[in-house]
């Protein structure tokens, strides 16, 4: 299939362009600046100029595409409702673009805050529902275009997508520890963090584009929870730090916008996942690249 990507640069996007072409597919990646363009060439696929704001570009993307894999997103925390606005615009104009044509739209979606304190599942619809709602209702939007016969597929990515090079929340927390000089955990830390090695993900993402029926949602996620009293000990040891409890209410002071993240409890399974796909995580856990030294070298 010639698929078009958007991310194709980023973390997560760029292991998936990796295994895309390893197994035979071409592969078109939205690139928004040279740097982009340049990675993406040098992954071995075509750049496409354009960026999330160009919504004509990113339609004439879609329309010569075979598949359209969408896992770019604005992650601008000051601004999140607009962040929410532009991600509907997005797959409204890849809904339209690829509607009655059978063909595949892949996106993007999360599983933090799908069913706190409950082992969430492929069966959970997402909460968050309406423009103004969390990436502007994007997941319920989406889904929807199967009436509209686009093989829409939901991609419901753990937390955090880790591996060497990451630089999202666990090394956010890490960088938090090393500037406080403790590593710290939001009361008990018994709540637990869903996790996914980049590569098992990019995996799961290709088997999904070639096999995920229209309007299927698809769990990323290996580990269900990691305690993250269990994550801030590993920083702790890797940086040297003590490891302490930090009261819920402190949570904001101490964490920044990651507190209110890291003190949720959102278990996360993906067993309908791995039968569905015959998907059989490989990689190492997250616990391991903490050890590795990943996140606090």
């Amino acid at each position: 299939m010639r698929v078009f990507v958007t991310g194709a640069s980023g973390w997560i996007g760029s292991a998936v362009v990796t295994e895309l072409l390893s197994a035979d597919h071409q592969v078109v990646g939205l690139a928004r600046s040279e740097a982009s363009a340049d990675a993406i060439t040098a992954a071995g696929a075509t750049p496409h100029p354009g960026s999330l704001d160009d919504l004509e570009s990113l339609s004439a993307g879609a329309k010569d595409a075979d598949a359209v894999i969408h896992l770019g997103f604005k992650h601008d925390f000051s601004d999140m409702a607009g962040a929410g606005r532009t991600e509907r615009a997005v797959l409204e104009t890849f809904g339209q673009a690829l509607g009655g044509s059978g063909r595949p739209l892949l996106f993007a979606s999360g599983v933090a805050g799908l069913t706190p304190g409950r082992l969430a599942t492929e069966r959970d619809e997402s909460p968050h529902r309406g423009p103004d709602s969390m990436r502007g209702g994007a997941e319920e939007l989406a889904l929807g275009f199967a009436d509209r016969g686009v093989r829409s597929v939901a991609l419901r990515f753990a937390p955090t997508v880790h591996g060497q090079g990451d630089h999202g929340f666990v090394a956010t927390l890490s960088g938090i520890a090393r500037a406080q000089g403790l590593s710290g955990y939001v009361g008990d830390g018994s709540n637990r963090w869903p996790a996914v090695h980049r590569s098992d993900a990019a995996r799961l993402v290709r088997l999904a584009l070639e096999g995920a029926p229209a309007g299927s949602v698809v769990h990323a996620v290996a580990e269900e929870g990691v305690a993250t009293r269990d994550i801030a000990e590993a920083i702790g040891r890797g940086l040297g730090v003590p490891t302490a409890s930090v009261a819920p209410e402190d949570a904001a002071a101490h964490f920044g916008w990651i507190g209110a993240f890291f003190g949720l409890d959102t278990p996360v399974s993906s067993a309908l996942t791995r039968e569905r796909f015959g998907w059989a995580p490989t990689h190492p856990g997250l616990l391991e690249d903490l050890a590795a030294g990943y996140y606090t070298a």
